[in-house]
């Protein structure tokens, strides 16, 4: 996809490569998401400056970052991050979320097929993730996507006095 590509739905959200004006709609997602306190790793989003200068260095490296955008307002997100070191260049990590009001519609399917094509073009072999493992919805999502689970880290979050397990997943390019 290019950055000038959309893919628009017939539910009127578009799918399209995360831009400058998107940031602070992708951190305000990304709060949303984050205060749940039931799917992700940050219990809410890193201050928007911090966030600004991350965006613009993990695009600006070709790593694929992803909107779903609906009346102007970013309503979910995929990247998938290419890993830094040398032995582990062609792994990226895929995060993504999607606000409450647009789940169950189809956009998580749309977001990790334009993200996993985007990462499988830029030389990515490998893409993981790590998700709760009482995300049952996000877990059979990354099943149909073609993920399979290579593990479980016991206990490997707290989230309000409360351990849960992580479940990691991958998905390898042939």
């Amino acid at each position: 996809m290019d950055d000038a590509d959309t893919v628009g739905g017939a539910d009127g959200v578009t799918i399209e490569p995360l831009r400058d004006e998107h940031i602070e709609g992708f951190h305000k997602a990304l709060d949303i998401v984050c205060r749940e306190r039931r799917y992700m790793v940050f219990l809410r989003a890193p201050p928007l400056d911090e966030m600004r200068d991350f965006v613009r260095e993990s695009v600006a490296a070709g790593n694929p970052h992803i909107v779903a955008v609906a009346d102007g307002e970013v309503v979910g997100w995929c990247d998938i991050r290419r890993l830094e070191r040398d032995v582990h260049a062609h792994r990226g990590l895929l995060g993504m979320g999607i606000i409450p009001g647009f789940r169950d519609r189809g956009l998580g399917r749309r977001l990790i097929d334009t993200a996993v094509e985007a990462a499988n073009r830029s030389g990515i072999h490998r893409v993981e993730l790590d998700v709760h493992a009482v995300n049952h919805r996000a877990i059979a999502l990354y099943r149909k996507m073609g993920f399979q689970v290579e593990g479980v880290a016991r206990d490997a979050l707290k989230i309000d006095g409360c351990y849960l397990d992580s479940v990691r997943m991958a998905l390898i390019f042939t």
